[in-house]
């Protein structure tokens, strides 16, 4: 089934680039009838990621608090905690810093003309580090699902992980629940992607009727020169990887293309976190790992968020002929790597960052809307990135803990499978204990 999907989420592509074409070209812009038709578009992705977001904070919140309790020793959440942020800050300082070096080697921005935007970006205000700490800590929990917000999530889930832990066989009926609800969130998951290639289909042919073939070879040289210091990045992240997981690195990527593709196509980081829990189990990766991580991960450790943040601060300042000395694009830089932090894993997260920090240097905020018209395109290249980035930390982790187990062989439906066990690999399996770790 997983092949398949991949298959059917190119298709959908492709034929929805095809399709917001013919709308583009069939249909006048300012009649109602292509308002109706890509806003019907718009609907099949929203339901998609409407759906997904369903999904995200009871999922992060079962897996955080069953794999936090399953270790039983705080000593070892503590551990995996600073090897995390520290391979967090490692990855952001290259992300960020190659983001800076191309930028300038290719210098996109120099010598565009720009015209002063009467779009409207948004309220824009500065930065607040102490209003950002503090926002971190939730006052209602219930709240802080409602609102998807991760890491309040995060810091919730792991209080109530190392309480469990710490009383025991008391709180053994709660882990249980815990447990239940990551299963229930994994089969309606299942479900659920079985819209993916509807969603994908929905998502570029809105984009494409709007902007038209044409905003491809407009943006192109910037569009290339990103994707091309992506690939750098992902060369980078890879090796890295590597060093850790030997050639196993190459089977990683193969079992998270899927989950890629997703994040790719849908330009959202949540849409792909349920199946990237899924294909990260099959890879070996337990879930009391893969539970603390990936979470933390989507908060932290956002690669192609901060390359983007980067490279589009320095473009607009270069497009406004603002010459940053080396001294205040370090800054910018350091500004980032905080300010890049706990930012939502949905669609334009990364342009509040950047208008934040346009704004507290002094910068035209207005300039976001030159990139506006291709964030969408730029957008799925940074999510992308962002889900292969976590995928590798999450597995490099896990062996550095020596926790990394043998993967699952590729899985092969067999004619009198349950259809369900197809569809969702080793979270369709009969749950032995002996052979699924659910911590």
């Amino acid at each position: 089934m997983d092949r398949r999907l991949t298959l059917y989420i190119l298709i959908g592509m492709v034929l929805g680039v095809f399709a917001g074409w013919l709308v583009r070209v069939g249909l006048p812009a300012d009649s109602e009838a292509f308002e109706y038709v890509t806003r019907s578009f718009g609907s099949i992705s929203t339901i998609f990621l409407n759906l997904i977001k369903l999904l995200v904070a009871p999922l992060v919140l079962g897996t955080i608090v069953s794999g936090i309790a399953h270790m039983g020793d705080s000593s070892a959440v503590g551990r995996i905690g600073f090897r995390a942020i520290l391979w967090f800050i490692i990855a952001s300082f290259i992300s960020i810093s190659l983001g800076l070096f191309f930028v300038n080697l290719f210098q996109p921005g120099v010598g565009v003309n720009l015209q002063t935007s009467t779009e409207t970006i948004g309220e824009i205000k500065k930065l607040d580090l102490f209003e950002f700490i503090e926002h971190v800590f939730p006052k209602n929990i219930i709240q802080a699902m409602a609102d998807n917000n991760v890491l309040q999530i995060l810091v919730f889930a792991l209080f109530a992980g190392v309480a469990l832990s710490a009383i025991g066989e008391k709180g053994a009926p709660l882990v249980r629940g815990a447990e239940a609800l990551v299963e229930l969130m994994l089969q309606i998951t299942g479900y659920v992607m079985r819209f993916a290639p509807f969603a994908v289909f929905g998502a570029l042919a809105k984009v494409v009727a709007h902007h038209g073939l044409g905003i491809l070879g407009t943006y192109a040289t910037l569009l290339g020169e990103f994707y091309f210091a992506l690939l750098v990045l992902w060369s980078i992240l890879l090796g890295i990887g590597a060093l850790f997981l030997g050639r196993r690195v190459l089977r990683l990527v193969r079992y998270v293309r899927e989950p890629v593709m997703i994040a790719f196509s849908t330009a959202s980081s949540e849409a792909a976190m349920p199946k990237l829990f899924e294909q990260l189990d099959r890879f070996g990766v337990p879930r009391r790992i893969s539970g603390l991580m990936i979470p933390l991960g989507y908060s932290f450790n956002l690669d192609g968020s901060m390359m983007y943040a980067s490279f589009a601060t320095i473009f607009i300042a270069q497009a406004y002929g603002h010459d940053l000395s080396m001294t205040t694009q370090i800054l910018i830089l350091l500004t980032l790597m905080v300010s890049s932090k706990g930012i939502a894993a949905v669609p334009r997260a990364s342009l509040v960052v950047i208008a934040a920090t346009l704004a507290m240097f002094d910068l035209p905020v207005e300039g976001i809307a030159l990139v506006l018209a291709i964030d969408q395109f730029l957008d799925m290249g940074r999510t992308g990135t962002n889900v292969l980035g976590n995928a590798i930390a999450t597995s490099v982790i896990t062996k550095w803990e020596g926790m990394l187990e043998v993967e699952e062989p590729e899985y092969v439906e067999h004619p009198h499978a349950p259809a369900h066990t197809a569809a969702h690999g080793r979270a369709g399996l009969e749950l032995d204990p002996e052979n699924f770790d659910k911590g």
